[in-house]
């Protein structure tokens, strides 16, 4: 498996993550076959959240691979914390105390001493820079947690947070496909009168790309908010014609394409899948052994709908 720095770190990961907010709708034979199989594809970096199951997620996953000291070494852990529910209630919480709080449940849950990564999950608007900075200071000097990042972050917001933190921000995580690609098409319209050039998230490639931050994609299969996969939807006829063909030229399935699609950029994206399906996770593996010509990268994403002015 490919594998690239993350961020400004030398820190080096596969060049695809492992998401595992749906690994509780396997069995435990199940998970352990998936997160097995990852391994042996070299993907070793596993994406987690506290949200995620309310927690359950990231203590099935340990279970799963019987987590001792020598599996703990072979792996990468991610996980995000600052998404809190209660009851019906969702809001977000960037405090000293939850930060702490969370990071230790995750350890608990995922029976480890440490995250390599954390990430703050969505952004909080009542989150004090000095607060959070704090935080992770703590985390850092413990040992707790190794490296750090945000989640669904503008420009401004993380340079909010830079302004007190003494840890780099190394991870964006962002929802990016070819059929939701607003940061890439936002920067092929410029100037232009149409809804492909408004600018929804601050050139935040071109930020994090300026800045040594590696942008995560979260959803790369996915259109719209959890809409649904693109691959195979009847919405979607001419992009899934345009993979097939690309697809087939090169031997391999359309999962592969659409993900060495977002492996093309020269951003480095780091795409974050979200299968529980072994075969396609393998297909998924794949991608990062292909390499699409700028044709090839032009035509899927003119078919996914996307405007060339």
């Amino acid at each position: 498996m490919r594998t690239m720095k993350l961020g400004g770190s030398n820190l080096r990961v596969p060049v695809i993550a492992v998401g595992c907010m749906r690994i509780r709708s396997l069995d435990k034979a199940g998970a352990e076959k998936l997160i097995r199989t990852a391994m042996e594809q070299g993907l070793n970096f596993f994406d987690h959240a506290d949200v995620y199951d309310n927690g359950a997620c990231e203590e099935f996953f340990a279970d799963a691979i019987h987590m001792n000291d020598s599996i703990r070494e072979k792996i990468i852990l991610q996980s995000k914390c600052g998404i809190r529910r209660e009851g019906t209630d969702k809001f977000y919480d960037f405090s000293k105390q939850h930060i702490l709080e969370a990071v230790d449940g995750s350890l608990r849950r995922l029976k480890t001493d440490y995250l390599d990564v954390l990430l703050l999950h969505r952004p909080d608007p009542l989150a004090d820079p000095d607060e959070v900075a704090e935080a992770f200071d703590i985390l850092k000097r413990s040992g707790k947690v190794r490296n750090f990042g945000v989640s669904n972050e503008k420009p401004m917001q993380i340079e909010l947070l830079k302004k007190s933190l003494s840890q780099p921000i190394l991870v964006n995580q962002l929802q990016l496909s070819v059929a939701h690609a607003n940061m890439i098409s936002n920067g092929v319209n410029v100037n232009m009168e149409t809804d492909a050039a408004v600018d929804r998230d601050g050139s935040v490639l071109d930020y994090c790309r300026l800045h040594d931050i590696t942008v995560q994609a979260w959803s790369p299969f996915q259109y719209g908010f959890f809409d649904g996969v693109f691959l195979g939807s009847d919405k979607f006829p001419e992009l899934n014609r345009t993979i097939d063909r690309i697809a087939a030229r090169h031997g391999v399935s359309d999962t592969t394409i659409a993900l060495a699609w977002i492996l093309r950029h020269p951003a480095h994206i780091q795409p974050v899948t979200g299968t529980m399906n072994v075969e396609r996770l393998k297909a998924c593996a794949q991608a990062a052994e292909i390499q699409l010509t700028r044709a090839e990268w032009w035509e899927i994403y003119t078919a996914a709908g996307n405007q060339v002015p």
